[in-house]
């Protein structure tokens, strides 16, 4: 009964070291805001920022196995009060998403706000463009009424978004496909 035992044993460490090697963070990598910009543009206050999202070789993989990903960019606008708590006057969130289309081999990549949608051949060109951010309209001047200083603060995030059935059950525990960056914060010069 015993000799039975050593082979269950040794398969289930096999499959225990097997789901450790493979239970690597996907989203590994750096994930920051290197820049970021506000300027007044005809009465609109547009935002342009430089933003690193992570790739790995587990993240290639995961996409053409059909997870896709959703990227958010979470933008407030606050105006700081001496006697009484800060006020927020904007609260934006941009939402894209990127997943693998097998029969084209390239990444799409797709503004889930306006449905915009464009591809590109590989992961890193998908990512680059995801975080150039240019000429995004995050205020009116009429939002920010009142004396200053106004406070922008910006803030990055990966997470996991529709995977297949499959996938799905396999890995409903984990929690590694979740990350935001930093808070990014400056002063608006208006």
């Amino acid at each position: 009964m015993r000799a039975k035992a050593l082979p269950l044993l040794a398969a289930i460490l096999a499959f225990a070291g097997a789901g450790t090697v493979r239970g690597d963070d996907p989203l590994d990598g750096e994930l920051e805001i290197r820049s970021a910009y506000a300027v007044p543009s005809h009465g609109v206050i547009m935002l342009s920022a430089s933003v690193v999202y992570p790739s790995s070789e587990l993240l290639t993989e995961s996409l053409k196995d059909g997870v896709t990903l959703s990227f958010d960019l979470e933008c407030i606008i606050t105006r700081h009060r001496r006697l009484w708590f800060d006020a927020q006057t904007v609260d934006l969130v941009r939402h894209r998403e990127l997943s693998y289309h097998v029969v084209t081999d390239r990444y799409l990549l797709r503004d889930v706000d306006t449905g915009a949608q464009d591809s590109f051949p590989t992961l890193d060109a998908a990512l680059a463009s995801l975080g150039a951010v240019e000429e995004w309209p995050i205020a009116v001047d009429s939002q920010l009424h009142g004396d200053g200083p106004w406070q922008i603060a910006l803030r990055a995030g990966v997470r996991r978004g529709h995977m297949p059935d499959a996938l799905r059950a396999l890995m409903f525990w984990s929690d590694a496909w979740h990350r935001t960056s930093e808070w990014y914060t400056w002063t608006l010069v208006r």
